[in-house]
């Protein structure tokens, strides 16, 4: 049973996701409100792209943080 789930589900991952991407920002829109679900997804947006830079370069963050607080405050 599981294995025909999984065959079903490789098969058609794409469908699937993108419905289960749309229900979740359906449900989002439903009892968040339209404000609260674009600031939720804004948040994601920038914590994908810190954690993106951070696998680029380690010192991602401490260079950021030296640019906008003064340096050595936050250690």
């Amino acid at each position: 049973m599981l294995r025909r789930f999984y065959k079903f589900y490789r098969q058609n991952f794409l469908p699937i996701n993108g419905a289960l991407i749309g229900l979740a920002i359906g449900l989002a829109f439903h009892f968040l409100g339209i404000i609260a679900t674009l600031f939720l997804a804004l948040c994601t947006f920038v914590g994908y792209w810190i954690g993106r830079q951070l696998k680029k370069d380690r010192s991602f963050l401490k260079n950021l943080l030296d640019k906008i607080l003064p340096p050595g405050s936050y250690r």
